[in-house]
């Protein structure tokens, strides 16, 4: 049986060439588990979690390409281990991964060491972007979800001690985190 696994990293990207290959590559829609919004550096995703599980002793998880499985070169060797542990191929894009093959295991080690260096540009761009934009002053962090005299008001409810932070978080719209830093602030300042 031929299990499909698709991975995109932002919820603005869409599988479906991933799936469209898989298709190709002969798996029904129906054994195609992905994860979506998830980078492939994170080892613990729901849908590669359900794949593995999916695949049995002379099944093949099949992948479009290596670095939407793994992000890593020991990510990678360490779930084609685990697969070939228990008896399941591997096929990258069509060409199927053999373990038992000195030149199979090189190729999949080059290919894991290409999706590791690529996601470390990935990492290496966003930084020096980051930094740019802050230099120029567009990058200035997450907006405050109170303004300063929504603050004022809420630290005077509470101080007042009418009102808990349950109540607060709900008659603001914000969460109880947020209250207990304006709480924390305003003590901070006084």
């Amino acid at each position: 049986m031929l299990i499909g696994y698709a991975r995109c990293s932002t919820d603005e990207q869409d599988l479906t060439a991933q799936r469209a290959q898989l298709a190709q590559l002969g798996v029904d829609e129906r054994h195609v588990y992905v994860d979506h919004g998830l980078t492939g550096s994170n080892r613990d995703r729901p849908g590669l979690r359900e794949a593995l599980a999916a695949v049995r002793d002379g099944d093949t998880l099949v992948v479009s390409k290596l670095d939407r499985l793994a992000r890593s070169v020991r990510d990678a060797r360490d779930i084609v281990d685990e697969l070939t542990s228990r008896g399941v191929r591997l096929s990258i894009g069509g060409s199927v991964h053999d373990p038992q093959d000195p030149v199979g295991r090189l190729l999949l080690n080059v290919l894991s060491m290409v999706a590791e260096f690529e996601r470390d540009l990935i990492r290496q761009r966003t930084r020096e972007g980051m930094a740019i934009a802050r230099a120029k002053g567009r990058l200035r962090g997450r907006a405050p979800k109170l303004s300063a005299k929504q603050e004022a008001h809420l630290v005077k409810l509470h101080a007042a001690g009418e009102h808990t932070a349950s109540e607060l978080a709900e008659l603001f719209g914000i969460g109880r985190t947020t209250v207990y830093r304006a709480i924390e602030r305003s003590r901070s300042t006084a």
